[in-house]
């Protein structure tokens, strides 16, 4: 028997900066399950204990706009003074090879992701308090005040928009394994859903 016999999915993990995004897909790596995780394109600084490859795809501007011009991303954009993409050889790689495919992307990103690929699997993080999410972004000490104050101004943006998502997970301070849990349930049971569809990309 197949490991994974229905058609791949697309897993779109999206929510405000500082929730535990890279935290949680840390975790889901350890779960060993037929998953694709694609590696988003930037060209901000690369952060302590960031690996290139894994973390990010780390670029300068011109190869970034290059690709860009060429195409090449299934989405890009400039957030916080810097390009982030998602290389579109990083998602069809993955579905090519049958295994579903995760994509960690903020709102914006998946607004266009929605467009493209409107039968993806669509989750959003979201914090146990806006507390929580302050705490964490201080505790990064990468971004000055001034950086910081904007983007809890846009987490409370892209928080309304939490109900654009198929499905949306708490990350409460200290309950990481619980959201991942989360996340790996709803995979499960949409991989058992009837009825559903390749998913192509434009």
């Amino acid at each position: 028997m197949p490991e994974n016999p229905s058609p791949p999915l697309l897993v779109v993990l999206s929510g405000p900066s500082g929730v535990g995004k890279d935290a949680a897909l840390n975790e889901m790596r350890k779960l060993d399950r037929p998953w694709h995780f694609v590696v988003t394109a930037t060209t901000r600084s690369i952060r302590p204990g960031e690996v290139d490859g894994v973390d990010y795809i780390f670029l300068d501007e011109p190869t970034f706009l290059d690709m860009k011009d060429k195409n090449e991303f299934v989405e890009c954009a400039q957030v916080y003074g810097n390009w982030y993409g998602v290389p579109k050889s990083q998602v069809t790689t993955g579905l090519d090879s049958g295994k579903d495919v995760i994509l960690k992307i903020d709102v914006q990103g998946a607004a266009t992701v929605r467009q493209m690929a409107p039968n993806a699997l669509f989750i959003f993080m979201v914090p146990g308090s806006f507390e929580e999410l302050r705490d964490r972004l201080s505790q990064r000490m990468t971004e000055s005040t001034p950086q910081m104050e904007l983007r809890l101004r846009t987490a409370t943006q892209e928080l309304g928009q939490a109900e654009l998502f198929d499905r949306q997970v708490v990350n409460s301070e200290d309950h990481l394994k619980e959201a991942v849990a989360d996340i790996d349930a709803t995979i499960s049971a949409e991989k058992q859903r009837d009825g559903r569809t390749p998913i192509l990309l434009l």
